[in-house]
């Protein structure tokens, strides 16, 4: 029933990104909307028929609400990512802030924090509720994984959004080379909020946001859709060849080593079967 959902609502995503390069003007803006309140959908919704409310809980208030109170912060200050202003493109706003904004944050950070989870699923034979510094590296290691995985979205997130006019820097510089329009404090500003998210949501979510398992997969498939497609999109539909080569650089320390280890537990599945296989010979061979 879960996967089901998440796999259901998953398609109807991605094909609202694929319609995104065919829209202009006041559609794209409402489909990036829809998108956006989709992938919400997507990552809470899994998150409560996986593994209950109370990780569903926790991720709400750790990425919907601290998202919002840290784009309140930044648009009524400048820190942590530097000073900036909303168009009125994205829906209605609250002290400044888009309410879709802090969806945005939690769309992402749920697929990018069971990425992480995968990816050292190994080390969970230590325990995840180890003491020591082995539980302690563990935790770390998961923490930059999942801050890294969601930060580096970014690279395609605000040049894409900044070309579409949804918001704009008053001060954009410096810039990284390629990416004018966004200044590096930006970048800087996600790396902040990312570690400290991905630092509250294990406690918060309890010991089973701590493992994963067959109903993560329509995560995991988001992840690495959301990296390849984005490195598409912007390299041949939106124009956008410099934010394709950052955004497949950073979100590469997540999702290269992602796929790798997909294929390899695929292929070991597979020799498995092959290796338990009925051999025939002779006349049975041919039934």
């Amino acid at each position: 029933m879960t996967r089901r959902i998440s796999w259901t609502l998953l398609a109807v995503l991605v094909l609202a990104q694929i319609c995104y390069p065919l829209t202009t003007g006041a559609t794209r803006a409402g489909l990036t909307v829809a998108t956006v309140v989709l992938g919400w959908l997507l990552s809470v919704g899994h998150a409560l028929l996986s593994r209950g409310p109370r990780v569903a809980a926790a991720l709400v208030a750790v990425a919907t609400g601290g998202g919002f109170a840290i784009e309140a912060i930044g648009v009524a200050t400048g820190v942590p990512f530097g000073s900036y202003d909303y168009s009125g493109e994205l829906g209605p706003k609250l002290v400044g802030v888009p309410l879709i904004i802090p969806l945005a944050w939690t769309w992402m950070a749920w697929p990018a924090w069971l990425a992480a989870v995968r990816l050292t699923r190994g080390a969970t034979a230590l325990g995840d509720g180890a003491t020591g510094g082995s539980a302690v590296g563990l935790r770390v290691r998961r923490i930059a994984l999942a801050t890294v995985g969601l930060a580096a979205w970014d690279l395609f997130l605000d040049p894409q959004m900044v070309a579409e006019g949804y918001w704009v820097w008053r001060n954009a510089t410096p810039a990284l080379p390629g990416l004018p329009g966004i200044p590096v404090s930006n970048y800087l500003g996600w790396l902040l909020f990312a570690v400290l998210m991905m630092s509250a949501l294990r406690p918060l979510a309890g010991p089973t946001a701590g493992h994963t398992d067959q109903r993560d997969h329509p995560m995991i498939a988001l992840y690495l859709w959301t990296y390849f497609s984005s490195i598409l999109a912007h390299a041949v539909f939106l124009d956008l060849p410099a934010s394709a080569l950052w955004g497949a650089a950073g979100m590469s320390v997540t999702a290269v080593p992602l796929a790798v280890t997909l294929l390899r537990a695929r292929r070991g599945r597979d020799s498995g079967r092959e290796d338990h296989a009925p051999h025939r010979t002779g006349v049975d061979a041919t039934r």
